[in-house]
Order: C-alpha cells, then structure tokens, then sequence
C-alpha cells in the first residue's frame, strides 16, 4: 500500500473522501457478484456443503495480483492494462482481444439469462426466460445508449451494500436455526476427477473473470482524468473494499447453499425462472415470507447491475483494443479510446441475443460454459498482468513486492496445473 505525504493528507482521509472515490472497484464487485456467487457460491454450498470454502479462499487470494495490478500499473503508467499489453507485444493485444471478444458475448448472454429469470418473478409465466433475457438486453443497452450508467455508478455501491445486509441477515439466521442435513447425512466429495468440471467453472467466476481487471483499469483511468485530486492509495481502496465484499459474499451464499439446501434433498433446477424461485426460497425460508418480494426486487437490482457493467466493461475494452490496433506499437492511450464502445455494446447485444435463443432455458449449462471459458484464459491474464510490473513505465514504488510476486507464481502455476488436469478430464472422465 502507498503511503501518504504528510499529516496534511492524512487528515483529509475522511470516509466522505472514500465515498468519493469508490468507483472502479466497487463496479468490480457488481460485475462479479453475479453467476459466481448467487449460481456457482449456491451450488457449491447446497452440493458439497462447506468443502469448498477453503477452495473458494484460495482462489480469491492466488487471483488478487492480478486483479490489483489494475489498478497499480494504471496509476504508475496514467494508461490502461491494454496498452501495456500491446507495449509487451503486439501479439499478446491480439491475443487479448480474440478471448475477449468471445468471452464478452458468452458472458453477457449468460448474465442476462439470469437477471431475465429473477424479472420473470415478476411477471409470471406469461414470458419465456428468452423472452426476459430479450428484455433485459434491450433494457441495459437503453440504460447505457442514453447515458444513465452515470446514474447506475452512483447507486451501485447501494445495492451491493443492500444484497450485503440481505444475505448476511440471511446467513445469521440460518446458522441460528442450524443446518436442515440430518444428522446421518454423507455429504459427496468434491475431491476426485468426476467434480473436476464443477471445480474448474466455480473458480473461473471466483470472483470474477482475470480479464476484468482491464475493466478496472480503463474505469480508474476515465475516474482520474475527472477527479485530479485521485491518488494510488485512493486507488488501491477503491480496489481492496470492491474485491473483499465480493469475496465475502461468496463465502455467505456458499453459507446459505450449505445451511438451507445441502442434505434436504431439494435438486437446484437447470431451468432459469426455477432456479430463480429457488434462490428467493432460499431467503424467504430463514427471513420470513414477508422478505421474499424484498430479496427478490435486490436480485434483480443486482443481477441487473451486472448486466449493465459486463456490456460497458467488454465494449469499452475491446474499442481500447481497436483503437489501439490503430497506433505504433507500444504507444500511450489516445483521447478517443472509447470511439468503437456503442457499436460495440449494440453488437455485443445482438451476438448474445442469439446465443440466448440457442440455449433458450438452460441457464446452468450457460454459466458454465461461461465460467469454464474464462478459468482456462486464467492462466494467460495472470502472466500478462504479472508482465506489466517490469515495464520501465513502472516505477519501484509501484512494484509488487517479494510476498506479492510468490503469490502471483504460485497463482500462474496453480491455473497452469488445474488447466493440466480439466484437459485430462474432459478428454479421459467426462
């Protein structure tokens, strides 16, 4: 963490400056408390009870280098994780953006499923999940084409702050009433080659995607062009409060899987309005039944938050890329970064359309293929952030320091080895 010159500036730290500067970090956390915590955290808890809480630790922790590196290089450099990228090797931008330019459709598609299932809440059966999901798509490219993401980015941190106080609550109360598994209940164990796909899509979304750490990095840019007085501690705060409330929370909805559901023989339904039914059961049975429309409306809310960050973070990314296709190699950012971003939100929107009438109900089988997608590019974000620290633009007092550095080899060697270990599974088990 940077430290601060002077008294002076240590006593404007007030938590009004904080409010202030929460943004990138906290928009981070709307994006990843998404499919990886009310899908996959849920899974993980109802299945295999609290056998995977140290794995989700793990994962959290071995992804937090990368995740900073957002963050650090973008204040040490003044530029986006995409021109360092492209200052690596023009190749490696290439890279980036032929992964991204398929993870950005396969995961707006998957998000959008969800946030349409929790709307059908609302409306009933009169709509199909493909129908919602239309809706929501639309509904969040409106929400954007006009200019009221600002809007969205002020009330952010309020919906997280509401699903928090939610699911804690929840979490509170269920361990008060105890487990429903009875007492001779054996739990499955998650450790052996037949769970290994679960795994792997459960750690692709945990917390998030590697690659949005870019998303970070171009909102922090955008945050410090507007707000001069922005400085690297305001940065890393915004980051660390974003990154431990998702990780939290996923340890909470693993908590609610394993309290409410693991043992009671209730089956999570693959179809997207059964499984939302499920998730605001989940709430509505440990907080009464007046809760229910309550938790249901901060789903939503959240889900659609979600929604709308995934289509502004890949577009805005992505036209970083193109733009910067445009330049020599290695040069800084331009002024019309953002010149492809509706078209390509528009695109993005119309692409995931189409892949949600080609999975129509099958919300599961969607997030997994999104979750999956994104734990084998893991390990290919993770070395390229781990580069950015030894560019010259870089200075010391930026660095990742000896702990971080360990942390950031064990985290490459560890995706390379489960990646390993998923292609012999889908390859010899599956």
């Amino acid at each position: 963490m940077a430290e601060l010159t002077g008294e002076a500036q240590q006593g404007s730290r007030s938590i009004s400056h904080y409010m202030q500067v929460l943004g990138p970090g906290i928009l981070g956390a709307a994006a990843a408390i998404g499919g990886s915590h009310l899908v996959a955290s849920t899974q993980a808890g109802a299945i295999y009870g609290w056998q995977l809480v140290g794995l989700i630790l793990l994962v959290n922790l071995l992804k937090y280098p990368f995740f900073q590196i957002g963050a650090r290089y973008t204040m040490a450099a003044d530029e986006t994780l995409i021109q360092g990228y492209d200052r690596i090797g023009r190749g490696y931008l290439y890279l980036f953006t032929a992964l991204n330019l398929v993870a950005s459709v396969i995961s707006t598609a998957g998000v959008a499923m969800l946030c349409g299932s929790i709307l059908g809440l609302f409306i009933g059966d009169s709509l199909t999940v493909t129908q919602l999901s239309m809706i929501v798509l639309a509904g969040s490219l409106v929400f954007l084409l006009t200019g009221h993401y600002k809007t969205l980015d002020r009330v952010t941190k309020w919906i997280i702050v509401g699903l928090a106080i939610a699911t804690v609550s929840a979490v509170c109360l269920a361990l008060n009433k105890g487990g429903v598994a009875p007492p001779d209940f054996v739990s499955p164990s998650p450790w052996n080659l037949a769970s290994v796909g679960f795994l792997v899509a459960l750690m692709g979304w945990m917390p998030a995607p590697i690659e949005l750490s870019t998303w970070n990095s171009v909102w922090l840019r955008q945050k410090k062009a507007l707000n001069k007085s922005l400085d690297y501690k305001d940065a890393l705060v915004d980051f660390n409060v974003g990154y431990i409330t998702s990780t939290l929370l996923a340890l909470a909805f693993v908590a609610l899987g394993a309290l409410v559901l693991h043992g009671s023989g209730v089956s999570l339904a693959t179809s997207g309005i059964g499984f939302a039914h499920q998730l605001v059961d989940v709430y509505a049975s440990v907080m009464g039944e007046w809760s229910r429309w309550l938790i249901a409306v901060i789903a939503f809310l959240c889900m659609f938050s979600t929604t709308v960050t995934v289509l502004d973070g890949y577009s805005r990314a992505l036209s970083e890329c193109f733009v910067q296709f445009g330049q020599p190699q290695g040069s800084g950012p331009t002024d019309n970064g953002s010149r492809y971003t509706y078209p390509l939100m528009i695109a993005m929107g119309i692409i995931s359309a189409f892949i949600i009438m080609f999975f129509k109900g099958a919300l599961l089988a969607m997030l997994e293929l999104a979750m999956i997608s994104a734990f084998i590019s893991a390990m290919v974000f993770a070395w390229l952030n781990y580069r950015l620290m030894f560019l010259p633009q870089v200075s010391e007092r930026y660095r990742l320091g000896t702990g971080m550095r360990v942390l950031s080899w064990l985290g490459i060697l560890f995706f390379a080895s489960f990646n390993l270990l998923f292609a012999y599974w889908y390859c010899f088990v599956k």
